[in-house]
């Protein structure tokens, strides 16, 4: 008999192998998966430089995926968003010691492709950097040697971005970041890095990562959120590829808004949390991915948006449910320690839920997180009279195939509503839970007295029904577009 490969030796990501809703569409990491132009020609999901390169290095090795068990080459950056004429250090192990390159993109919509290419580091010298420090359950790589810094140019456009690191032997892996600014936009792209790191089991090796929803025992086997970490760093690589679970969510968006022509901004949520962001610059704020952990100050920062008559838009499902804290570092830096005691209870008996500490999701967001969705389901149109539906072809009951998918929200009669001037339910579509249980998901649109609108998707599914292969639904970007145009004044 042949040994057996457990799933975490493969450098597969253990909690995610099995989501379509995750990634995205990263050919790199699926095979399977392409990118299609508008003439349906398959093209990369992001433009290699020039010279056809894997990168810097020279190698024209086709490259392979780097893991947490071997470490071939892995980092993670000292901050999650930078603004231009600010620096971001990048903290970069690689095994057996070689030179390496840097390469960074730009997500959006090239004619095509899926990001572009906008710089290079020099040639690096890369050394096997000391082993996570564990302290519990929570890891840390603070005590990494600096590797390269990056002068962000004050010509930068506001964006996301992907660092990828490629060794001369032609191991790949990556390292998203944030790049910021300060000028007035239409709408401002929060991407949720504290859910990004929630998720996060580097490293992915048997042994040591841990997550907020996972740690491993003594042989090697995944055990679940009881014996998970309380504290996670973000002073550690992301599993697997570098990449975070549930990023592509977020790409999904900024491809199709960039091809769509809006004007959008970008941060992070701890942008929100420590005030860097003044929400009431922008027309919307938007949620694209999924957003399940927000801190105490993001909450009020958007509440106060709301109320100050800034538009909110969410995009996925289960979003704010857990309520979390954020700490220093041991080295001092700000906000890279995310807490959440999830179902520990406190003092008073409650647990991290919003819902449970008496400020539930649906006083912000119309509606809140009903359970997961193990198959897809049609999501089905209600009110399609309502502008949001127009010139969508979408009729009164008309099913939507595949759009209620991973988790879903609904309205809870018996929960406190925001206050609104108008309020409706866009979609209400009935699905089988996890133990075959019908259920259903409604997404929702709701006016604040302000004159914000405030718009739930309630499905993971609806940034991937904007541009993702295999997921595109032309009524779902219609529908979109209409919200975005209202937000933005277009027409």
């Amino acid at each position: 008999m042949g040994t057996e490969i457990r799933r975490w030796e493969s450098g597969a990501l253990a909690h995610a192998v099995s989501d379509p809703f995750g990634q995205g569409p990263l050919p790199w990491l699926r095979d399977s998966e392409q990118y299609l132009d508008d003439k349906g020609q398959v093209v990369p999901w992001y433009a290699r430089p020039a010279d056809g390169r894997a990168g810097s290095t020279g190698t024209h090795t086709e490259p392979r995926t780097a893991d947490d068990v071997h470490r071939q080459i892995k980092g993670f950056a000292s901050s999650g968003s930078v603004a231009p004429g600010e620096s971001i250090d990048f903290r970069i192990t690689v095994d057996p010691p070689q030179q390496f390159s840097v390469d960074v993109y730009r997500i959006g919509h090239y004619g095509g492709d899926g990001a572009r290419h906008i710089t290079a580091s020099p040639r690096l010298s890369g050394i096997v950097q000391p082993m996570p420090l564990v302290a519990g359950r929570t890891v840390s790589c603070h005590h990494w040697w600096l590797s390269w810094r990056l002068q962000i140019p004050s010509y930068w456009s506001s964006g996301a971005y992907v660092a990828v690191l490629t060794t001369a032997d032609g191991y790949r892996s990556h390292i998203p970041f944030t790049v910021r600014d300060d000028r007035p936009a239409d709408l401002l792209l929060v991407l949720p890095d504290l859910t990004w790191q929630a998720y996060n089991l580097y490293p992915e090796d048997g042994r040591t990562g841990a997550s907020l929803y996972h740690a491993w025992d003594e042989h090697g086997r995944l055990l679940g959120e009881d014996e998970a970490a309380v504290t996670v760093s973000f002073d550690r690589p992301y599993a697997g590829a570098g990449l975070p679970l549930h990023v592509g969510h977020a790409y999904d968006f900024i491809r199709w808004a960039d091809r769509w022509g809006y004007d959008v901004a970008h941060a992070d949520t701890r942008d929100l949390h420590a005030g860097r962001i003044d929400p009431s610059r922008y027309r919307g704020l938007v949620f694209a991915g999924h957003d399940e952990y927000w801190t105490a100050p993001m909450r009020k920062a958007v509440e106060r948006a709301r109320d100050a008559g800034t538009s909110l838009v969410f995009l996925s499902a289960n979003t704010m449910y857990w309520q979390v804290e954020l700490g220093p570092s041991p080295s001092g830096d700000q906000d890279r320690l995310l807490r959440c005691r999830k179902h520990r209870r406190d003092r008073r008996g409650r647990s991290a839920l919003w819902r449970e500490a008496g400020m539930p999701e649906q006083l912000l967001l119309g509606i809140q997180y009903a359970g997961r969705v193990p198959e897809p389901a049609p999501l089905v149109v209600r009110n399609a009279d309502h502008w949001m539906w127009e010139a969508t072809g979408a009729g009164e009951g008309d099913e939507l195939s595949g759009l209620v998918a991973g988790e879903a929200d609904r309205y809870y009669p018996r929960t406190a509503l925001p206050e609104y001037r108008g309020r409706i339910l866009l979609a209400h579509s009935p699905y089988e839970d996890t133990q075959g249980v019908r259920r259903h998901q409604e997404t929702s649109l709701y006016r604040a007295p302000s004159g914000a609108l405030v718009f739930a998707a309630g499905t993971f599914a609806w940034s991937p029904a904007l541009d993702r292969p295999g997921h595109v639904d032309e009524r779902i970007q219609r529908t979109t577009a209409n919200l975005l145009d209202r937000l933005c004044k277009r027409g």
